[in-house]
């Protein structure tokens, strides 16, 4: 029967956490991620940024003093408060190219969160095959401990020679090895899986992995892929985007109204009036529908030659899903685990020699590696195919 082997990252807890799964733990470091939150806040200043665009200019005061010249006496002043506006229409067309930017903006904001996610998963899947690495050399040691104390006491009874105690405290050795390297691995995944939680306490109890659903369509996976991208949807955004810029600039063509109130006075008598004007951009919008048109077939461009490289991206990776589902095909782990207690059994009854059980369980035990480090590189391949349903 499989054991279940604690894994905990906590800091001095008065009370046992729940285990969590992977679920679990990906939750928590979506919460506590520091730079999930930093990339939160500068999402929410890059969207106000992208609003302040179809802000009003600021209003405008003048006050001016004026005083008669010759032998009269007289003094005058004069009030203006005026404010520019563009025409209704172009706070419309900016309206919307800036809500198209703030999508561009929130599906950036999901990459990265996503990304950040997708990390913290493998790191788990890892975390996994060290658990399972460790069960299994639990099971080596066992065997080698019990094999030790067998040989001691042949030995002791004339049955065996130093040689074969030697050789089975050799592979005694070998296997602490192997459990402390496994170990300094296990504690830095689980540092790291910390780090991304923002140094707060996690508990991951696990040594399986999660149920995947076998890939048998390319084509409907690949619709559902390429749909679901994130980073074409960013993509798309940012190009409609860049496309409402094109309409945005035509119309800066139009021109700038100003509108006001203004007071004259002077020693006999004051009047009160309106201010009308305008000015005509004849200047300063020179070339920019021309940038605004090249800079939106540049991002249609872009986003056609990213999904190419999805398209492709994720042919690689559904070969390679095909190509590790075959190489575990061949793998009969229940015969493996069996060999090993028939090995052991025929060791043990004097069926065969000592040397003929190292060299035989030493293949097994490199072919249920063999096996494992093959399941866990399909079940990242898997977690990088859907990783936009993070």
């Amino acid at each position: 029967m499989k054991k279940y082997i604690l894994i905990s990252i906590a800091l001095a807890l008065p009370l046992a956490m729940q285990a969590q799964n992977i679920e679990q733990v990906l939750q928590n470091i979506e919460q506590n991620n520091k730079e999930l939150q930093s990339q939160a806040q500068l999402t929410k200043a890059q969207k106000m940024e992208n609003r302040t665009g179809n802000n009003l200019s600021d209003p405008t005061v003048s006050y001016s003093s004026f005083y008669k010249n010759g032998a009269g006496v007289g003094h005058g002043t004069e009030t203006v408060v005026s404010q520019g506006f563009d025409f209704p229409t172009q706070y419309i067309t900016r309206y919307k190219q800036a809500s198209l930017a703030n999508e561009a903006v929130d599906k950036q904001y999901m990459v990265a969160r996503r990304d950040i996610l997708l990390q913290a998963k493998l790191l788990c899947l890892d975390l996994i095959l060290l658990n399972q690495t460790y069960e299994l050399l639990e099971i080596r040691m066992k065997n080698a401990n019990e094999l030790q104390e067998m040989y001691e006491r042949r030995l002791q009874a004339g049955d065996a020679n130093a040689l074969e105690v030697n050789k089975v405290k050799m592979e005694t050795m070998n296997v602490r090895t192997e459990v402390a390297q496994n170990n300094a691995a296990h504690r830095s995944a689980l540092q790291s899986l910390l780090a991304m939680n923002g140094n707060q306490p996690l508990e991951f109890s696990s040594n399986t992995y999660p149920q995947v659903e076998v890939i048998r369509d390319y084509n409907k996976l690949r619709d559902e892929v390429i749909a679901s991208d994130l980073d074409l949807q960013a993509l798309g955004y940012a190009t409609r985007a860049a496309e409402k810029q094109v309409s945005v600039d035509k119309q800066n063509w139009l021109p700038k109204l100003t509108a006001g109130f203004r007071r004259n006075t002077d020693s006999e008598m004051s009047m009160n009036g309106f201010v009308i004007g305008g000015s005509i951009p004849l200047f300063s919008n020179r070339k920019k529908v021309q940038i605004a048109k090249a800079q939106a077939v540049s991002a249609q461009l872009i986003q056609e030659d990213a999904q190419l490289e999805k398209e492709n991206e994720l042919m690689a990776l559904f070969n390679e899903i095909k190509q590790l589902e075959e190489a575990m095909e061949a793998y009969d782990v229940p015969l493996m685990h069996r060999s090993l207690d028939l090995l052991k059994q025929a060791l043990e009854e004097g069926q065969i020699s000592l040397i003929e059980y190292f060299v035989e369980a030493e293949m097994v035990y490199k072919n249920l590696q063999a096996y494992m480090q093959l399941e866990n590189q399909y079940q990242k391949v898997m977690a990088n195919i859907y990783k936009n349903e993070l």
